[in-house]
């Protein structure tokens, strides 16, 4: 997974363990499972939900075939069934929330989500979350009746964590795994608001949520042909800042190292696992003018992304089925149909996420209280917490990473072995930015955490 550069200089750390050998780098698991998610599943998925008419969020929910109530029942029964071939392993529930008085929802409407919950070995109050959006919609946002197929929009990020869910529970972690089908995205971005409160409200140490909205169209409205690059949009500084927060990052930097753009490149790193897929970073919260459902969660300060295709075909979105010609002649086909939609493409970017999350699940949490020093010396300092003796049962050391203030990609790191602070001799503060990651026993890492309240991912 590293690919970094060389750089000459000494390191003095607060204890011997330091000198230990580090573990290998990137658990052989994670090159598998970059290649466990079937097409053959996800394409089966899509149809299914496809075939249920429309999933608008105030469509029919009593119907046993046709709506976002049986779409949503169907969620719940394919989670309990991949829960049993684990035995037992996922915790199904339904998260809801009744909506009145907004634009697209007059209301009142219950907004239900459909989750499953993969429990850690080691620190099951950490958590990772996987998510795509359940509802469909057509041109008219407030349509409840005509047909929504919404197959890549958004089916394709609903059967993408399904299978994710298959692939993972064969497999058992130290942090909890969240795979989340949520509802009312297309209505206002309301099934990620109430998943993202009962988070706090249950004081969940979230470390990282990927949001998959469309997943599986390679072939984009500018005529490109694109199945081996997947886009990740990462907002900068957290919207939660408080002024004081924002007047230290002005002298320290962190505008381009909030969690979530640190999130970003752990998971553009990880895309080495996936055989032919590259990651675009994309540096803004979500596509032009536009939303999702990672936004709720970067709302109430969690590190939160966009996981989706590169090449977006707008003829497939937000639109009634039809067919026009348009004014050079030519023959144009609109709506969200399942023919739009590539199977084995969707499948690379549910591997995406796969690795991702069983990396960041599999590793300690990341550093907490991340400090540096270093203001007028040749030497730079990074301090940190240790976490509790319980969460870090699997700690074998920490990493300290450093980049120069215009490289995308953090292109230097060195092993620092289980201590609290390490100091980089002859390494100038000014120069580089710095961050820590932990190290598992078994070689996974957490994301990169760069110091300060800009990149904290929170505390133990």
């Amino acid at each position: 997974m590293r690919k970094l550069l060389p750089l000459l200089f000494c390191l003095t750390t607060a204890s011997a363990f330091a000198q230990t050998a580090p573990p290998p780098a990137d658990p052989p698991l994670l090159d598998a499972l970059g290649r466990a998610p079937s097409a053959t599943n996800i394409e089966r998925d899509v149809r299914t939900l496809v075939g249920f008419g429309t999933r608008h969020t105030l469509s029919d929910t009593v119907s046993a075939t046709r709506g976002i109530g049986a779409a949503r029942r169907w969620v719940f029964d394919e989670f309990t069934r991949i829960s049993k071939a684990c035995g037992g392993c996922l915790e199904v529930r339904y998260v809801s929330g009744t909506v009145q008085g907004e634009p697209r929802i007059p209301g009142p409407v219950e907004v239900v989500s459909v989750i499953a919950i993969q429990r850690g070995s080691v620190d099951p109050d950490r958590y990772v979350i996987m998510s795509g959006d359940i509802d469909s919609r057509v041109s008219d946002v407030m349509d409840a009746t005509s047909d929504a197929p919404g197959a890549n929009d958004n089916a394709s990020g609903v059967a993408g964590t399904l299978e994710a869910a298959r692939v993972l529970s064969r497999q058992r972690f130290a942090g909890s795994i969240v795979y989340a089908a949520l509802a009312g995205e297309e209505q206002g971005l309301f099934g990620g608001k109430f998943l993202a409160e009962e988070a706090k409200r249950q004081n969940w140490r979230v470390e990282a949520v990927l949001n998959n909205d469309m997943i599986g169209n390679s072939r984009g409205i500018d005529g490109i042909h694109d199945n081996v690059t997947a886009r990740v949009f990462s907002e900068g500084t957290r919207v939660t800042e408080t002024a004081e927060e924002a007047r230290a990052r002005r002298f320290t930097g962190g505008e381009l190292d909030s969690p979530s753009r640190n999130l970003a490149r752990y998971i553009a790193r990880m895309a080495a696992h996936v055989p032919n897929l590259e990651v675009m970073m994309v540096n803004r919260l979500d596509r032009f003018g536009r939303g999702g459902h990672h936004r709720p969660f970067n709302d109430l300060g969690y590190p939160a992304v966009r996981v989706m295709e590169t090449h977006e075909h707008y003829d497939r979105q937000h639109q009634d089925l039809r067919t026009e010609t348009d004014p050079q002649g030519q023959r144009r086909v609109y709506g969200d149909t399942i023919d739009g939609v590539d199977f084995a493409y969707a499948a690379k970017l549910t591997a995406l996420n796969v690795v991702a999350l069983a990396g960041m699940a599999a590793a300690p949490p990341p550093p907490a209280e991340v400090r540096i020093e270093g203001a007028v010396s040749a030497d730079t300092t990074l301090k940190w917490k240790r976490p509790s003796p319980a969460q870090a049962a699997n700690l074998a050391g920490y990493r300290v990473y450093w980049r120069l203030t215009t490289e995308p990609q953090w292109t230097r790191s060195r092993w620092v072995g289980d201590v609290e602070t390490a100091t980089l001799q002859n390494v100038v503060i000014d120069n580089y930015f710095f961050g820590v990651a932990a190290v598992a026993k078994d070689g996974s890492e957490s994301p990169v955490v760069f110091p300060g309240a800009a990149g904290s991912f929170g505390g133990y």
